[in-house]
Formats: C-alpha cells, structure tokens, sequence
C-alpha cells in the first residue's frame, strides 16, 4: 500500500472527527514480525454502511488515510445535504448524515476516546443530550476575505475565464488557509447573517476595496463578523480592517443599515498584525452602544465585539445545566471558575454557592464579566486577570484567596497547559467539572489528574454543534 493507491474498501466504524474506519488483517510476515496484525484506514467522506473506492493520502506502520474516490453503494445512515456548498466548505462536514446517528456516533467516540487515550474503564457515561435545534442555530459567524478565491471543480473544469479570482469572502476550505471558499449562504447562522454577508460582498467590491494578502501583507478587508441574539433580536456587525478610514467606513455604515435597519450596532476592529486573526488591536464602534445583550436561562449577559460566548446559546442552558448538577453544590462552596471568559458559569452558579473567583486572560471579556455580574446583581464573583499558561496561584497569594472546594474549566480546544494541571493538584479540591469542546484534551488532562489525586466519575456529551463533528462534553472528577 502506497500513496496514490486505490482500494475498494467497505466502512465498518466511524472515528473521531468525521471519518469513516475499514479494517483488515495483514500477514505479520510481510513486516517482519510473527504475529497477525489488524491494520485500519481511515476514510475521509464515508460513515458505516458504505462501500467505497478510496484513494490512498497517508500510510503509516498500523494504518492509513484515504478519501473517497467512487461510492459504490450508499449507507441507510446516508441523507441529502441541505447545502450547496457541502463537501467543498469544511463547516459542516456530517450534513449528509442522519441527525441520529450524528449524535449516536458522537456519544460513542467521546466514550472510546477515554478508554483509549485516557485508559479510563470505572466511569458512568450518561446519553448524549442532543440539539432542539439543527440549522440555523448559531449566535456568531466568522467570515474571511482573501484575494486567493477557492475554485470549485465544476468551475476549473468548465475550462472558462473565471471572474473576480481576486475577491472572496466566506469560509476556509480546509487545509488552505490562504484560499477562501466564497459563499452567499449558510446554514449555521440566520438568513439576515446571509444577507448581510452578500451585501458586504457586493458593496466592497463596487468600491473596489480589496482584501489583505497574508502573503504581501497588503489590502485592507480582513473578517466579517456576525454576532446576534434570537431572544432579544439585536444584531452586531463586526467589519476587521488592516487600517482606519473615515470615509469608507461611514459610507459602509450608512449604507448597511439603510438596507438593514434591524442592525442594533455596527463595529471597526483594526487589526495591523500580521497574524491573521478577527481580533483588532483596537475598534471604533460606528453606530450603537458596540454590545449586544443576550439570555441563558433568566440572566443577561452583554456581548462585545471580541468577546468569548457560546455560539448555540439555547444548547448552552442545557450544557451548563448538566455542569451545575455534576458539581453537587451545596450552597457553601467556594469556585474557582478557570477560562472564566464574560463571566457566564459564574453567574449561573451564583445563587448556589459561596464565593466564585473567575481567572481569565482576555481583558474584554473581564471587562464584561463586570458588566454581566452588575447586569444580575450578583454579589458573590470576582473575576481576574490570569494567563493560565503561566501559574496562578501566585495571584492566589497576593490576593489570599480562600482554597476553592470546587474548580469548574472549560478551555479552549488545546486543553489545559500541564502547568495549570500542576497547579489544580497542589489546590486540590474536592471536586473539578471539567468543560471541553475536545474530548482527545479532555482525557488526556484528565488522565494527568487522576494519576495521584482524583478519579473520574461521570460524563455527559452535549451537542452544540450538529451537522459538524464537534462535541461538549462534561467530565466531574472527585478526590479519591
């Protein structure tokens, strides 16, 4: 088996991140040892049920990667995509998949991930709690421009001139990060989100305003941002630039609202890094207060332009609900909330516990986690200033902060850095509910807090994303 090669290949399970698993037994002479080994392949595009022709992308010593060249015959789990762009756009690479078995597979992976990697085996794994809502079902929307625009196979092979080549805006084909795929719908969000993104498309390119290059560091249309609440309906438009200009920045708004008068507040981020990020070194807020206000359960939290919150807020009651139930409160525990972000776990929480203290590193969000506590008249939570990838517990000292009985954490994708793991097991408290949107992080964190101090009780997955193999999952692990 090499690269390039073509296998006919029937998909007997389904792995974590969306790919399709064929296995088969190799003759252990062929490699030099004396045993029968079982060698996987992992399809890109397949789910149970499918036969395929697959092309060789990867090979290693005990599997391989492919994709999918040819369907042979279709999986029953199989379903039509809602779509245009599906397969091309990497947002939502399980749309063609029935919602049922999207949230079953997920349940199973997030259960063999931790007795793979975390070796777990004495842990209670409760049903997944899927979603209400399955399109449209996003509060916030990235888009990027590019002057590298992503061509589709029907339009390279149509073997026309292809217009505007120079001018994208939508999402990232996966793995080209310097190419855009340019969309004039998606599913994820709302059909104003949609609106707004074709107009911005159309009013930038009249103005021939063109998009940065990463690559000549040159042009001036960065990110569209999308941010909005279907309780209170308020609706934020987030424009990132490389530079400030007054005029074009005026025009844009003027006509943005005329077309769309339901926009609450319309925002500039200038961004001169490098990095390609939808984070401004500072904003201009153009029209409104630059906020937007949104609901879980009965609290309101304010919502800025960079800002952390979660994108499927009614999911979001139901995951932090999960995490308020597994961290047994009693009424007189003292939190410490890590990646505390606006502030949203601690308010929640508020009226059950003692005393919260939020550690976050991102000053805006502090600074609406402020606002967010004022906004609920809560009382008992401090958020703070921590870069988690250092130590906090200095700041702990200085501040002679009572030890937490309880640390809920929910980080980003990375997971946690082993020097805050460190400093959980010198805090040591009773009991860590530990939040995640990837579970591989999650377990192998957890693995490190449970090889001295702790054991993993329970998990409970929540689906905040479907159609995408992303999953919440929600860990409580306890003293042993």
């Amino acid at each position: 088996m090499k690269k390039g090669d073509l296998f006919e290949l029937d998909i007997t399970g389904y792995a974590f991140e969306g790919k399709g698993i064929a296995k088969f037994f190799i003759d252990s002479l062929l490699i030099g040892e004396s045993e029968t080994k079982k060698f996987v392949v992992f399809v890109d595009g397949s789910y149970p049920g499918d036969k395929v022709i697959a092309r060789i992308t990867k090979v290693r010593k005990s599997y391989a990667e492919a994709k999918v060249k040819e369907l042979i015959s279709k999986s029953a789990f199989r379903t039509d995509a809602k779509c245009k762009y599906f397969g091309i756009c990497g947002g939502c690479n399980q749309q063609n998949l029935d919602y049922q078995k999207q949230i079953h597979f997920k349940e199973e992976q997030v259960k063999e991930i931790f007795e793979r990697i975390g070796c777990f085996t004495n842990f209670l794994m409760l049903p997944i709690i899927p979603a209400d809502k399955i399109f449209f079902y996003r509060n916030k929307m990235e888009f990027s421009f590019a002057d590298k625009r992503w061509l589709t196979e029907n339009e390279v092979s149509s073997m026309q001139e292809i217009a505007d080549q120079s001018f994208a805006i939508g999402l990232h084909v996966p793995g080209m990060y310097e190419k855009v795929l340019d969309i004039d719908e998606c599913w994820l969000q709302s059909e104003l989100s949609n609106d707004v993104l074709n107009f911005t498309r159309e009013f930038f390119k009249n103005h021939q305003v063109l998009p940065y290059s990463a690559q000549k560091h040159t042009g001036f249309l960065r990110n569209l941002v999308i941010k909005q609440s279907f309780i209170t309906n308020e609706f934020l438009v987030n424009l990132v630039v490389q530079e400030e200009n007054e005029r074009l920045f005026a025009n844009y708004k003027k006509a943005l609202l005329a077309s769309f008068p339901a926009i609450t507040t319309v925002v500039f981020n200038i961004n001169k890094k490098l990095s390609q990020v939808a984070v401004g070194d500072y904003e201009i807020v153009s029209h409104g207060s630059g906020f937007i206000y949104d609901f879980i359960s009965k609290f309101k939290f304010r919502i800025s332009s960079n800002s952390f919150f979660q994108t499927n807020t009614s999911q979001a009651e139901k995951l932090f609900s999960v995490a308020t139930d597994f961290a047994e409160f009693t009424g007189n525990e003292i939190v410490y909330d890590l990646y505390s972000g606006s502030g949203t776990i601690p308010i929640i929480i508020s009226s059950r516990v003692k005393q919260i203290y939020g550690f976050e590193s991102v000053l805006s969000s502090i600074d609406d986690a402020k606002i967010n506590l004022e906004l609920n008249g809560v009382k008992n939570f401090l958020p703070m200033m921590a870069d988690l990838n250092k130590s906090f517990l200095q700041i702990i000292d200085e501040k002679n902060l009572p030890r937490p009985d309880v640390i809920i954490a929910d980080p980003p994708r990375s997971g946690m850095n082993p020097i805050t793991i460190k400093d959980i097991l010198k805090l040591k408290p009773n009991r860590i509910v530990y939040i995640s949107c990837n579970p591989a992080t999650q377990a192998r964190d957890i693995k490190l807090l449970c090889e001295s101090e702790y054991r993993l009780i329970k998990l409970c997955p929540v689906d905040m994303f479907p159609h995408t193999y992303h999953i919440e999952n929600v860990s409580l692990l306890k003293t042993k």
